[in-house]
């Protein structure tokens, strides 16, 4: 197997382990999924962002953002209030369930900039991709750049995957109850997730 494809298959293998732990923007690309609406932009921001940070980390910044201790504080805590806001407005739409089967509600550009939110708010999303991806695509010397190309490969496979998945599931688990179900759940995880962002994790 050549070393360029090898390299990009552990970027791959790592992209793919980090990203697919339960979080915020997964639990939003699964919730705009299931309800049909604006799945390809949301998918297509996240790709988007997953892309540039990891490019950014390739290029070397990881040490930058490893010296912005105070950027970092600052997205934690604003993270953490737009996940309690994320969290009211999924607990509001489980109360309401005459709402919860209603699709493509929302515009286009609020569903993105929610997506960017839950995206760029999070201190975790600039560790995992420019820190921490960036700093494994740089052991790898000339073929940094297959090892980054095999961790955005893997984020292309799974927003999409998760994404348009779920579209697919939305017919058999459209019913009412799962919806609310669906949102309690993900306003669960939002909460969590800020609790974890404010205690520093």
């Amino acid at each position: 197997m050549p070393l360029a494809l090898l390299t990009g298959l552990t970027g791959f293998a790592a992209g793919l382990a980090l990203i697919v732990a339960i979080g915020a923007q997964n639990a939003y690309v699964l919730r705009q999924g299931l309800r049909r609406e604006h799945v390809g932009a949301v998918a297509a921001v996240c790709l988007a962002a997953d892309i540039a940070l990891i490019a950014a980390g390739t290029l070397g910044i990881g040490a930058l953002v490893e010296r912005a201790p105070t950027v970092l504080d600052l997205l934690r805590w604003a993270g953490a209030a737009y996940l309690v806001w994320f969290a009211a407005s999924s607990f509001r739409s489980a109360a309401r369930p005459g709402r919860l089967t209603e699709t493509n509600d929302r515009s286009r550009g609020s569903v993105v900039l929610t997506a960017a939110a839950l995206t760029f708010l999070n201190p975790h999303v600039y560790l995992d991709t420019v820190v921490m991806l960036g700093s494994l695509a740089n052991t790898h010397g000339t073929l940094r750049w297959a090892f980054a190309a095999g961790a955005m490969a893997a984020s292309a496979v799974w927003f999409t995957g998760l994404g348009f998945g779920a579209r697919a599931l939305a017919g058999p688990l459209g019913r009412p109850t799962t919806w609310r179900v669906l949102d309690v759940v993900i306003g669960l995880v939002m909460l969590g997730l800020a609790v974890y962002l404010v205690a520093g994790g």
